[in-house]
């Protein structure tokens, strides 16, 4: 399949902003994806600040979201998630695709994330895609059993 029909199978998503009523889906989806996720609450105040937040779907099925603040000139990506079921087939670049198209439509000049050096995965996406490793925020994540993990945060330029 080249780039071009592989940007199209994604391209029949329905992307669209995310409501309070798609709350219980996405903090659904967030608890099969991360070992320490957000609460229900964080996306709910996340809402309510105006951050930027959309929400994939197949045909229905919750299939990704993004949430995104504005400061600024940059953007600060909160929070990824592609569901289990979908990660491995390039859902997660096109879904750093929007999210790109939307900080730039924020005015934003480039982008911040935080990650954790564990998620060996999204690291890989996030270098593949040109997010780059600015530095390094010390026992930034909640780990296993009381301790902390770093975060490496990654800047990409828009």
């Amino acid at each position: 399949m080249t780039a071009a029909q592989h940007i199209a199978a994604f391209d029949r998503f329905d992307y669209a902003p995310m409501t309070a009523a798609d709350l219980d889906e996405v903090y659904a989806l967030e608890l099969t994806v991360y070992p320490h996720p957000w609460s229900r609450g964080n996306f709910a105040d996340s809402l309510n600040a105006g951050y930027q937040a959309w929400v994939l779907r197949d045909h229905g099925e919750l299939a990704g979201y993004f949430l995104l603040m504005a400061a600024v000139d940059e953007a600060h990506l909160l929070n990824v998630s592609v569901a289990a079921n979908r990660q491995g087939h390039g859902l997660g670049l096109y879904l750093l695709d929007k999210i790109a198209a939307c900080a730039r439509g924020l005015g934003a000049e480039s982008m911040l994330l935080e990650v954790r050096p564990s998620n060996l995965r999204a690291l890989k996406i996030y270098l593949r895609y040109g997010f780059v490793e600015i530095g390094r925020r010390k026992a930034y994540y909640p780990a296993h059993n009381g301790q902390r993990e770093d975060a490496i945060v990654m800047r990409f330029e828009l």
